[in-house]
């Protein structure tokens, strides 16, 4: 039997923490649910609403705050064009299932000894990389407007809000968007895309869900788990985190909202702004579902794609630069490589291999 590893938990608390705090999970959240929405059929309105019902959720559930992002692997597949809208979809589902089944029944240290952290890691350079050439693509097409948004990006980083330059161009490109569509009137998202998920049984989608697997893992739920112990002297168990996530994406994700996990920098991101409790999660949930109610075409058309590949730049380093904390550094910039000369799952798998054949030889 599984425990619910909910030692610790905190009452949710409305102070000054709160509202500052929520900004640090945004960090993650808008510049790539902002992506989705302008290079895939992934609808805004319903991924905002989806996070916001969620971090309300999660955040009176642990009263903790506790990280909701979207899965970065899929994400940045999706971004990059090697998974359609119904594939990232359909992958977000049977990730909900095997999070569900792994977090039920308590096997996910198990499957953490297999995977191991330079394959983590290198699972995460790899989507630094993916995101890096779209952002450059991007950014070509306009390269004024994308200087703009690296020259923000730097100025927000000189003043020592490093983790917040992503946020800050996008809330330039927002604003720029708001200028030349204008200010939207209110409106509810209305029914949500219907996927064709018989179309999305590829090999693209069992890639990218192999990968996220590690990502997920390592990311979102052992180092979260972790780190809630490190910061907030709280006991969160792993496979807890882990079947919040299953249920998650098994709601949001056939309602219209994008593949979804926890996430440790999501909640050092929180922390380093001053959340302390879910206060942070019910402010930022608010916020999503206001802004999902302004969230229309118009609004989202008029958004600069060269920023955005700016955006994407800052996203991919920040990502990327983990690499550096690898225990196998090599091994892990090797996974990146691979994974931009064949694709991610492929990466995976192999970096899987030479892993536990790594640990043999040097065992």
């Amino acid at each position: 039997m599984v425990e619910s590893g909910l030692e610790g938990r905190r009452s949710v608390e409305f102070g000054p923490g709160a509202v500052t705090g929520a900004i640090g999970d945004s960090i993650t959240v808008i510049p790539l649910v902002v992506a989705l929405a302008l290079l895939t059929d992934a609808s805004l309105p319903h991924a905002l609403a989806a996070f916001g019902a969620f971090q309300i959720v999660w955040g009176v559930r642990y009263g903790l705050p506790v990280s909701v992002e979207p899965m970065k692997a899929l994400a940045a597949l999706a971004i990059a064009g090697a998974l359609t809208y119904a594939e990232l979809a359909l992958a977000g589902v049977v990730l909900g299932v095997v999070l569900l089944a792994i977090g039920r029944t308590g096997t996910l240290g198990y499957v953490e000894r297999w995977i191991g952290e330079p394959v983590v890691r290198g699972v995460q350079f790899a989507v630094g990389l993916v995101l890096l050439e779209t952002g450059l693509g991007l950014a070509v097409a306009d390269p004024p407007v994308a200087l703009a948004g690296v020259a923000v990006a730097g100025a927000v980083a000189l003043a020592g809000h490093g983790k917040a330059s992503a946020l800050a161009v996008a809330g330039v490109g927002v604003a720029t968007a708001l200028v030349v569509a204008g200010v939207p009137s209110p409106r509810l998202p209305g029914a949500p895309p219907t996927p064709a998920f018989g179309a999305a049984l590829t090999r693209a989608a069992f890639d990218g869900a192999v990968a996220q697997l590690a990502m997920t893992i390592g990311n979102a739920a052992l180092a979260t788990s972790l780190l809630f112990s490190d910061l907030l002297d709280a006991e969160v168990a792993p496979d807890e985190l882990s079947t919040s996530m299953g249920v998650t994406n098994l709601i949001a994700v056939p309602l219209g909202g994008v593949p979804m996990c926890h996430g440790c920098d999501g909640v050092a991101g929180k922390y380093a702004f001053g959340a302390r409790t879910g206060g942070a999660n019910v402010v930022l949930g608010a916020g999503y579902l206001v802004a999902a109610l302004f969230a229309t075409p118009a609004l989202i058309a008029a958004f600069p794609l060269a920023m955005l590949g700016a955006l994407l730049a800052v996203v991919a380093v920040s990502l990327a630069r983990n690499v550096t904390d690898s225990d196998n550094c090599a091994l892990s910039v090797g996974i990146g490589l691979l994974a931009v000369a064949t694709n991610l799952g492929v990466a995976f798998l192999v970096g899987i291999v030479v892993h536990l054949a790594w640990g043999r030889i040097g065992g």
